[in-house]
């Protein structure tokens, strides 16, 4: 059986930059405390906890004496005040892809204009965005959900950074088609993003089957996972190699690899080295 990764899998710069981050924290014997996972990775966060770093849920939960980090998703303008007020240095370890996104709505609000995100209202990057616009954002997830939005005037669409591409340009167009004036589109969709799902979609139309390796929790791990299936029905999200099943590969010649954008280097090794032991 020959085992094949996709040419872009695994940690994007976001991600590789918030660990890296955190990692010259601790360097630094500095008490860090991530707001939220820092990552969607449960090993990656068992790791770092092995180090010290812990996880809190809301800011109030932070001392003196430490160091919060706001992870690669973003906060809002308020959770980082809070932050900024009650510990003793705060680490922004937002992804710049994300602050383009909370950049632009806040311009757009200014100007007196509606901001549509396309994505998933519940995810923290959307909460953070929102908070940037949050008079003039609304986060839908598609274009079935544009009923719901008010009279829209000159508005600027935008993306969740991980969403499929051809779910935020479908939903602009639809857009396009019931605002008034000058629809603006910007894809902020991220570029490590885009080429995941693009090399796992070639990769997938050659391979018998097909492991995505990524938490369960994360937005664009489920997403490599769907645009996988579109070309290969045997394709499986996995967290770790303890996941893969035998059974999976009777009869499998050919099995690709990708990972997500928060799955550690570490992990896909031992993935890969299980698929060419069987």
């Amino acid at each position: 059986m020959r085992v094949l990764l996709a040419d872009e899998y695994g940690f994007c710069f976001g991600v590789e930059r918030a660990v890296d981050m955190v990692e010259e924290s601790l360097s630094k014997n500095e008490t860090v405390r991530t707001l939220g996972p820092l990552i969607h990775n449960e090993q990656e966060m068992e790791r770092l906890g092995a180090k010290g770093v812990s996880t809190i849920n809301e800011p109030v939960q932070i001392g003196r004496g430490e160091t919060a980090v706001i992870r690669a998703h973003g906060v809002t303008p308020q959770v980082q005040a809070e932050l900024q007020e009650k510990a003793s240095k705060v680490v922004d370890a937002t992804c710049p892809f994300v602050t383009r996104v909370q950049r632009l709505a806040s311009r757009a609000a200014e100007e007196n204009r509606h901001v549509i995100v396309v994505g998933n209202p519940d995810h923290p990057e959307m909460i953070g965005v929102k908070g940037y616009a949050p008079e003039h954002a609304f986060v839908i997830r598609d274009e079935t959900e544009i009923g719901g939005l008010p009279k829209l005037r000159n508005p600027l669409v935008v993306s969740q950074t991980t969403i499929k591409a051809k779910t935020f340009f479908d939903t602009a167009e639809a857009i396009k088609s019931i605002a008034e004036g000058e629809t603006q589109v910007i894809n902020t969709i991220c570029s490590a993003t885009r080429d995941r799902q693009d090399a796992a979609r070639a990769l997938a139309g050659e391979v018998d089957a097909f492991y995505i390796i990524g938490g369960n929790h994360s937005s664009n791990s489920r997403k490599l996972l769907t645009v996988c299936k579109e070309q290969c029905e045997k394709s499986f999200l996995i967290q770790t190699d303890e996941d893969i099943d035998p059974a999976d590969l009777d009869g499998v010649e050919t099995v690709g690899v990708t990972a997500g954008a928060s799955t550690p280097k570490w992990l896909i090794d031992r993935v890969v080295a299980k698929l060419e032991n069987l």
